[in-house]
């Protein structure tokens, strides 16, 4: 598989996961650090293609902006429930009441699991096993049992350290869709960087529109059409883009 072509800026639409491709996985997700230089390139790109860069991530936007702070990207956090564009802004947690019963009965089946993180973000719940590989197997058995217990519509990602419950309409493809319908995002060609298992959705509508989609990570089955293997190279590619004129 090939790396990513560097588009034309006038003609692109930037959509950039977050943990595992702007920045590097930790044990914890309060964990992570971003990069000055990163916040600044992200600035950047954002200048010269006009507002056209976006945040798609499960983290939700409270912590987006005390990631990257106050850099004027537009953002779908938590799997596209939460939607920032200038000052339009959309949420969607009204089934958290629904299913915080189910989600806190599961927390409390591995109280004692050290490494065991939980992260309840509305109606999303995100359970990471990063710092406890070992468990990742117990934890997607209960929360198989645990899904015919939530209202119609929710599914379970299994990730590769850890899994994540996510309402219906919740997907990064449904994230860019949406911006992809507003300016300045309209009438570009989407780009889509991800690294999990929860962007081949967004892979698929990406390719499906006839833009370029983008798997950060060492080469697997996959959905996206370009990879670059880590990090740093995500970070060498935002640079030659935005030296593109």
């Amino acid at each position: 598989m090939q790396k990513p072509p560097v588009p034309e800026l006038s003609e692109t639409a930037l959509f950039l996961d977050i943990d595992g491709t702007l920045v590097e996985h930790a044990s914890h997700p309060d964990a992570v650090r971003v990069a000055p230089e990163l916040a600044h390139i992200l600035g950047d790109l954002n200048q010269k293609l006009d507002g056209a860069v976006a945040f798609v991530t499960g983290r939700n936007l409270a912590m987006v902006e005390r990631l990257f702070g106050e850099i004027g990207l537009a953002a779908a956090g938590t799997f596209g429930i939460e939607l920032m564009l200038g000052e339009e802004r959309e949420t969607g947690h009204e089934a958290a009441a629904l299913v915080a019963p189910a989600f806190t009965a599961l927390e409390e089946k591995f109280a004692a699991a050290d490494g065991v993180y939980f992260e309840h973000k509305g109606p999303v719940l995100a359970i990471h096993t990063r710092a406890a590989p070992e468990a990742l197997p117990a934890v997607i058995a209960q929360c198989r049992e645990t899904l015919p217990l939530l209202p119609d519509g929710y599914r379970l990602v299994e990730g590769h350290a850890g899994v994540e419950f996510l309402p219906e309409g919740a997907t990064k493809s449904a994230a860019i869709a949406w911006f992809m319908n507003r300016p300045p995002f309209r009438d570009r060609v989407p780009v889509f960087l991800g690294d999990d298992t929860s962007d081949e959705i967004g892979f698929e509508w990406t390719n499906q529109n006839g833009g370029v989609s983008v798997r950060v990570g060492p080469a697997k089955p996959t959905a996206a059409r370009h990879v670059l293997e880590t990090v740093p190279e995500v970070h060498d590619w935002l640079k030659q883009l935005a030296r593109t004129s």
